[in-house]
Order: structure tokens, then C-alpha cells, then sequence
């Protein structure tokens, strides 16, 4: 067996944690670039530890998922300011920006020429600005990722840049910071975060390390999820998803992903819809299709076992004891959490079944696909998406 295990320099758990973010950004610069959403309130924590600590800062608000348009005019402010490190505050898009700008910094060129899939898949050789991560939803897990998600209008799709170096100097998750969110970003975000703990778990490249988050993080988040929705002053179900998605983000970055991603990539990129959204309608479809591949073709797949496994972590909310778990069990539990959660088809996004080869074709080609269980045919592909419509 060989495998490799990289995450974040430091991570720091715990409630109020985003208090110590000031001295921790001191101990790396002075002038230092936010990347943050567009409510300035809600960063008020983070930017009062700052300036408590006597930084200089210089904000750069993102709307949206970050485009390659909005990295360029970020990296153009944060060179003008001449920051020495980035923080990105927020949820996964911030983080990516941050960790998208403190790369290019260091590297010469143009953005595009370090993109996979629709640019010239340059490496970035140079090591990347220090970079520091404060997620303040419970979903990406790119806290711990050593890759930035970009959209592209032009090619309606989304794409990563990929370094080593773009892992975050430090991690800060404070579940406190997670209290403000609405019932429908706690379903999409934590969607998004039991997706990053199935998928690793039954990757080809899943190895003992990012077993043990998965284990730990998939019956917590089936556990928490419905009681954030629920209730967002719930503290303890908000940390106990705040923990679920840095094991989501700890497993995905080194045991990879698989069919939900590979396909919410390219729908991300060509409609108007959370991504989180986007893997919640899909993964209950995946998870079954999957199943059903892998009893046709290989029979002998552990992932078999492991969805068998999935099920069995899940009794509690089927209904089903251990010794009873089949793996199809896994796929009709999270079938049941998604309607709990109120999460639409994609058809609510704006997708027409016309839509469904090219999206097809493009996820076949994702990089996430790489590490599914069993290689699915393009029939298989999108009878996923015909099923999450």
C-alpha cells in the first residue's frame, strides 16, 4: 500500500477561534489582502482581530462563485496593495479566491495558463503566498484543499487550479461564525459536505487516513444536518457540521472524488445554481447508478461493502440495523434527507434533458471522475441525470 496525506500547515477548531486570527496573520505579515462575501457585518470578527493586531488590510468582495474575471481584478488590487499574505473569509468561493490569488502572486502569467481541462494546465512551480482560511459555512471543506474552483462563462464550466503549495499556512473553523445561515445554504453547504465524505470513502484512491474522517464525519453530518436545518441556533449541530466538513475537505484532498462532482462541475458552470444544490440533487441518483454498475460489472469492487457500510452508519434513519444494511440502503436514506431538506431537482436550476449529453460528455472528462468506483458509461451518466431532474 502507498499513499500520501498533505492538509493545511495548522488547522485551529473551536468556537471563537476567529479571535486569534490577528495574531496568527501577524506572525506572517503586515499588509494582508481579504477576500471576503459581500457582508461586511458578518466579517466584523475577523477584521476587529486584525486590526487589533495592527495589520494593514485591503478587502476585495466577491458576489458569487469566483470567475476567472474576478481573480484577475483581484490579483490586480492585491498587487497594487502589496500583500504579503491573503485570508479569504466566507464560504467555499472565498476560500478558493484566496488561495486562487496567493498562488498567481507568486507565479508570472495569466490565470488561464495554469487551468485544467480548457487551459494550457501549466504547473505552478513557485510556492504560493501564505495563505489563511476562515470558512463560515459548513460544505466545501476548502479550508484543507489545495485547489481553487473557477468558473468560465466562455466554456460554461468549471475548472481548478492545482498546487501543492495552495494549501492554507492555517485553518481557522469557528462554528460560531456558521449561526447566521439560512435553512436553505445549511441544506445546500452540508449537502455538499456529506457528498465529500461518500465520495473519498468509496474513491479508488481512498486509503486508512481519509477512512477514519469519513467514518467519523458521514453519521455525524446524517445526524446534524437535519437539526441545523432545522434549528440554526442549534451550537452543537453547527459544530458537529463544522467538524464534518473540514473531514469532508481533509478526505477529498487526498483520496479524491467521484460521479457527483465529475457532473457538478459542468452544470455549475453552464447554470445559475449552488453547488451544493447541484451535488444534493445528484448524490442519492449517483449513489444508486453507482450501485447498480458495480453489481453488473464488479461484483467483487469493495465499494460494495463500502456502501453497504454507508448504510449501515445511516440505520439510525432508515430504520435498519447493521446486520441488515444493504448497499442500496445508503442511496434511499440520502433519497429521504434530500426531500427533508427541501432541496429541488435540477430542473429548478434552469437544465432541459436536451441539456444532458453535453453535460454527459463534459463530466466523463472531469478530473473528479477519475476516482469513482467503477468507470460509468455515458448511458449511466446520464440516467443520473435524468433521475436528479
Amino acid at each position: 500500500m502507498r499513499f500520501e496525506f498533505a492538509t493545511a500547515s495548522r488547522i485551529l477548531f473551536g468556537p471563537g477561534s476567529v479571535a486569534e486570527a490577528g495574531a496568527a496573520a501577524a506572525g506572517i505579515g503586515r499588509r494582508v489582502f481579504v477576500v471576503r462575501g459581500r457582508d461586511a457585518v458578518r466579517a466584523s470578527p475577523l477584521y476587529d482581530a486584525l486590526s487589533a493586531a495592527g495589520l494593514e488590510l485591503e478587502s476585495f468582495v466577491l458576489t458569487g462563485e469566483p470567475s476567472f474575471d474576478d481573480i484577475r481584478a483581484a490579483l490586480s488590487q492585491a498587487r497594487a496593495f502589496g500583500a504579503e499574505l491573503t485570508i479569504g473569509f466566507g464560504g467555499g468561493s472565498c476560500i478558493d479566491a484566496a488561495k486562487a490569488v496567493a498562488v498567481l502572486l507568486a507565479n508570472p502569467g495569466e490565470p488561464l495558463d495554469y487551468a485544467e481541462v480548457i487551459g494550457a494546465g501549466k504547473a505552478l512551480s513557485l510556492p504560493a503566498l501564505p495563505c489563511i482560511a476562515v470558512p463560515t459555512t459548513a460544505g466545501t471543506g476548502s479550508e484543507v484543499t489545495r485547489n481553487a474552483v473557477l468558473s468560465s462563462a466562455l466554456h460554461r464550466v468549471k475548472v481548478s487550479l492545482r498546487s501543492a503549495t495552495m494549501l492554507p499556512r492555517l485553518a481557522i473553523v469557528d462554528s460560531e461564525l456558521d449561526l447566521g445561515m439560512p435553512p436553505s445554504v445549511t441544506a445546500s453547504t452540508g449537502m455538499d459536505a456529506l457528498t465529500q465524505l461518500i465520495e473519498p470513502f468509496v474513491s479508488r484512491r481512498a486509503n486508512p487516513f481519509s477512512d477514519s474522517f469519513c467514518r467519523d464525519g458521514i453519521g455525524r453530518a446524517f445526524e446534524c444536518l437535519p437539526r441545523a436545518f432545522r434549528d440554526g441556533s442549534d451550537a452543537g449541530a453547527r459544530e458537529g457540521m463544522a467538524l464534518a466538513s473540514l473531514e469532508g475537505g481533509l478526505a477529498l484532498a487526498n483520496a479524491g472524488l467521484g460521479a457527483v462532482h465529475g457532473l457538478a462541475a459542468p452544470i455549475g458552470g453552464a447554470f445559475d445554481a449552488p453547488h451544493g444544490a447541484i451535488c444534493a440533487a445528484l448524490l442519492p441518483h449517483a449513489t444508486a447508478v453507482n450501485i447498480r454498475a458495480l453489481r453488473a460489472r464488479e461484483g467483487s469492487n469493495p465499494a460494495l461493502a463500502r456502501y453497504a457500510e454507508i448504510a449501515s452508519m445511516l440505520s439510525g434513519k432508515t430504520g435498519a440495523g447493521p446486520e441488515e444494511a444493504r448497499p442500496e440502503a445508503a442511496a434511499e436514506a440520502l433519497l429521504s434527507l434530500v426531500a427533508e431538506l427541501k432541496i429541488p431537482g435540477l430542473s429548478a436550476w434552469g437544465l432541459g434533458r436536451s441539456d444532458f449529453a453535453e453535460l454527459a460528455r463534459k463530466g466523463e472528462a472531469a478530473s473528479s471522475m477519475k476516482a469513482n468506483p467503477i468507470v460509468l458509461e455515458a448511458r449511466e451518466i446520464e440516467e443520473i441525470l435524468e433521475l436528479a431532474f
